[in-house]
């Protein structure tokens, strides 16, 4: 072979190198689309050789010309919203025309989307007629497929009911019939931005969410499907604030009742025109069974009890079904009837306190987007001094400072200044102080009052004393060593028996304590 067909062997075998290294980089690059359609192929093998049930869910019931068919508005809502609808071969890109850049995802005709639900792979395909087909498993269709259809349900209620405009309605009157108000709830409070304990928020949420998923057990039960809340505590501690969060976290239209507006408005009534999927309001119920709404309707206070008693557990109350009933009180529980307090009237009862120092940090993450300041040590020492601020005293001095944190924070410290309880009023004032020991003071005023204290305190002050000093003249401490008890008496009868002729001495007047006589019989004896 010649110079010239080396040459040209070695060209040759260079490319084909060559092109093995392109095809073997394009695999490596691509791994994942050959993945992908090893899965399509394999998923293709498993469900030619499984055996299958198909439903369809029709637009329209009937034969086509009847009425829409509500499931299948249902079961678009639900298809639209499983992850799986991403990764299909083909969807459909729609715009909310309420909402700006609020899109969303639909099956395209023809194609397929899949869900999973007990263990079962289920598969969802718009067939571009106005038909949506559910493909089951044959195997898995009568342990899944009611379930799988209740779930589904239950799923778009949810969504559809928090696409939709909350309605906070009132009532008015005029009218000998009781009537509503309403208008759009735009209060944008939610759990999540509310300043309150990490641990009562999680545990009033996760009530909430047993009672949204609660209509099988409570029918279970034999009870009405509803839940109440009293929520009480200072005003400016966030009571109305939480009610419109709870309302947000459910979904539901708020029907705010003014107990103080009477004439022919029957609380009963008023219960029965509204809707399921509700949450009823009334504030200042206490205020209001005390007599101070000041309507002057010379309604007496057991008249007021009964009617808020027959409001809440009457028979009417029976016919209202997914309802969320709250109370506020703007001060504590005490004077209240207890026959409406009780469980089943109120079942859940939330104290709102003062913030403390952990309130604080929410507000001010919420308010002035901190985590950590510098200046926060200073704020802990003032909540740690006693002083106590209301939520919305916290939320004012915030929102006028946003735009200095630093100011904010300052301002806050003046105030706590300002509350915090002067040491005169924590302690009781107190003379000879100087003589105790700070310690044993403090035990004292934290643990004792009255006459106790102050006989607790002459007892500390007389243990204390030197020996030899106080108000007894000289006397002996009741601790002291009886040896010197003995010396002292073996001293004066020895003189006593060397002066012949004298009165023996006394021993109670030899020992002040008004001991030595109980010694002097002991040795006797």
């Amino acid at each position: 072979m010649g110079p010239d067909g080396g040459g040209v062997g070695g060209v040759i075998g260079a490319l084909v190198y060559g092109a093995l290294a392109v095809v073997a980089l394009r695999l490596v690059l691509s791994y994942k689309s050959a993945a992908h359609a090893l899965r399509r192929a394999w998923r293709w093998a498993d469900e030619w050789a499984q055996a299958y049930q198909y439903y369809e869910v029709p637009l329209l019931a009937g034969d086509g010309g009847g009425a829409e068919n509500p499931l299948f508005r249902k079961v678009a809502a639900y298809v639209a919203s499983l992850p799986s609808l991403e990764d299909a071969d083909a969807a459909c890109v729609l715009s909310s025309a309420a909402k700006s850049n609020d899109f969303a995802l639909q099956l395209g005709p023809g194609h397929t989307a899949r869900d999973a639900f007990l263990g079962a792979r289920l598969a969802w395909t718009n067939a571009g007629d106005g038909r949506l087909v559910l493909r089951v498993r044959r195997h898995d269709r009568t342990r899944v497929l009611r379930p799988y259809l209740q779930h589904l349900e239950s799923v778009a209620d949810e969504m559809e009911a928090r696409r939709r405009e909350m309605r906070l309605y009132a009532n008015a009157t005029g009218d000998c019939a009781p009537r509503w108000t309403s208008a759009p709830f735009t209060h944008p409070a939610t759990l999540d931005t509310v300043a309150m304990d990490p641990d009562l928020k999680a545990r009033v949420r996760a009530d909430l969410e047993s009672f949204l998923k609660g209509r099988a057990y409570y029918h279970r039960l034999g009870r009405v499907w509803r839940r109440s809340y009293l929520l009480y505590g200072a005003p400016g501690t966030g009571k109305s604030t939480f009610a419109a969060a709870m309302a947000r976290f459910l979904g539901y239209d708020v029907y705010d009742i003014d107990l103080s507006r009477g004439g022919c408005d029957d609380l009963r009534a008023l219960l029965l025109d509204t809707t399921p999927r509700s949450l009823i309001l009334v504030e200042d119920l206490d205020r209001y069974l005390r007599g101070g709404s000041g309507n002057g309707d010379g309604e007496t206070a057991a008249a007021r009890t009964a009617r808020v008693l027959s409001f809440m557990d009457g028979l009417s109350s029976c016919c209202g079904e997914e309802r969320v009933m709250v109370f506020t009180m703007s001060g504590g529980k005490d004077g209240v009837d207890p026959a409406v307090l009780r469980p089943g009237r109120l079942d859940v009862h939330i104290h709102f306190t003062m913030c403390d120092f952990e309130g604080f940090k929410a507000l001010a993450s919420n308010y002035l987007g901190l985590k950590d300041h510098k200046l926060y040590p200073q704020v802990e020492e003032g909540f740690h001094a006693g002083a106590r601020l209301s939520p919305a005293e916290l939320g004012e001095i915030m929102l006028a400072n946003r735009g200095s944190p630093s100011r904010a924070l300052r301002t806050v410290i003046s105030a706590l200044q300002h509350v915090a309880p002067s040491p005169s009023s924590a302690q009781p004032q107190r003379t000879s102080t100087a003589a105790r020991p700070p310690r044993l003071t403090s035990r004292l005023s934290g643990h004792l009052d009255g006459a106790s204290a102050a006989a607790s305190e002459d007892a500390s002050a007389a243990e204390h004393s030197p020996r030899g000093g106080g108000g007894g003249g000289g006397g002996f401490a009741k601790d002291a060593p009886i040896r010197e008890i003995k010396k002292l008496y073996g001293l004066i009868k020895y003189r006593s028996r060397k002066d012949a002729g004298v009165v023996p001495v006394d021993d109670s007047a030899a020992s002040p304590n008004g001991r030595g006589s109980d010694v002097s019989s002991e040795k006797d004896r």
